[in-house]
């Protein structure tokens, strides 16, 4: 069993993340700060199912979420900063809302818990957002994660685990994507930012001697998806008779993967902590592509979407988005062979219990 402090933990990944770390028994800490970036409630809802979920004494509160379909305001309970609120359905998993930019309460948070192992997954996402609202991945994903190293460091945390992404790979036209490749010529300032976690998560190793791992994770879906991500957005439009947009014509490819196995895969890295003896230059830090490495066809995926749906979708054929890559291909060998890992949904699969979920009354965005 360890203790384990797990950051963003109302998002995609980080909520089935705190979830399966509880059900095998460690000391579960998630914290988010639950902003508007999308509708909050696809948040509190993905809480709920770790058995989180806001007193009644928590006021209703009107919000414009920052991306969104038609950008009217959502209602959803006003949890202040720095809530607790301890799982119903697991004992060992507390949740705290805070902000990983707030360095003070989360110096404190270190003091208190005292995690042995740290997975960072708090940032601001989204490529395209990032091209209009460029200081907000600064606060986040900048000065957030140097907080986050410096916690780690001054709290002996034995393995830090942080979230990168496919993005960082740029205009490598070389695929599949390897970590051998040069990334230096990211096409957002979000994949800057994720380039940047890299490079320092890497300085602190060397200066500071503890061990730390990042994780390019490629297109990750399944239930409780981001709505601002092509399965939730294809499947909204679908389903309401509108047309989708599909960039660069369809001609698109993407390592789809379903989200159990992204998180499986997460904590198989956690588990497996970075040996001096195993590391370039007796460094303690590791990067690895997280995937399925088999690449889908933009239009195979929404043929999948509209044959679960019933429904054939009304496409709205656009040019390549800037931000945007024609290929993300993740080779996953180096993960595979040095941690185990291997992806076992496919998708067709995936796609089903996908749309299961969006049908069903889980979702309180169809």
């Amino acid at each position: 069993m360890m203790k384990v402090l797990v950051t963003g933990a109302s998002g995609f990944i980080g909520s089935k993340l705190i979830s399966l770390l509880a059900k095998r028994g460690d000391e579960v800490i998630g914290i988010d700060n639950i902003n508007s970036y999308y509708d909050p409630r696809l948040k509190l809802g993905r809480l709920a199912e770790c058995g989180i979920e806001p007193s009644e004494e928590c006021r209703k509160v009107d919000v414009v979420p920052e991306t969104g379909n038609d950008g009217s305001a959502v209602s959803y309970p006003d949890i202040p900063m720095g809530t607790r609120i301890r799982s119903r359905k697991y004992s060992n998993l507390l949740f705290i809302r805070m902000d990983i930019a707030d360095l003070k309460t989360l110096s404190e948070l270190f003091n208190e818990f005292k995690p042995e192992g740290v997975v960072n997954l708090a940032a601001q996402a989204g490529v395209r957002y990032s091209i209009t609202n460029p200081f907000a991945y600064i606060d986040s994903n900048i000065v957030g994660f140097m907080n986050i190293l410096e916690c780690c460091r001054l709290h002996s945390v034995k393995h830090l685990v942080y979230a990168s992404s496919s993005s960082v790979y740029g205009l490598n036209e070389k695929v599949p994507f390897s970590e051998s490749d040069e990334v230096v010529s990211p096409v957002s300032i979000y994949a800057a930012t994720k380039k940047s976690n890299e490079l320092m998560a890497h300085s602190y190793s060397k200066l500071y001697g503890f061990p730390t791992t990042g994780l390019r994770y490629f297109t990750v879906y399944g239930p409780w998806g981001r709505p601002d991500m092509a399965p939730m957005l294809f499947a909204s439009a679908i389903s309401q008779g509108k047309a989708i947009n599909v960039f660069n014509n369809g001609d698109l490819i993407r390592d789809f993967t379903y989200v159990d196995d992204i998180v499986n895969g997460t904590i198989q890295v956690l588990d497996t902590v970075p040996q001096v003896a195993d590391c370039p230059n007796g460094v303690p830090a590791k990067v690895y592509n997280i995937g399925c490495s088999h690449p889908v066809k933009l239009m195979d995926f929404i043929n999948e979407i509209e044959k679960n749906l019933g429904v054939e979708a009304k496409k709205n054929y656009l040019p390549m988005q800037q931000g945007d890559v024609y290929q993300t291909n993740a080779d996953t060998t180096k993960l595979e062979e040095e941690v185990g890992y291997c992806p076992k949904v496919h998708l067709a699969e995936g796609i089903t219990k996908f749309i299961e979920w969006y049908k069903s009354e889980k979702n309180i965005l169809r």
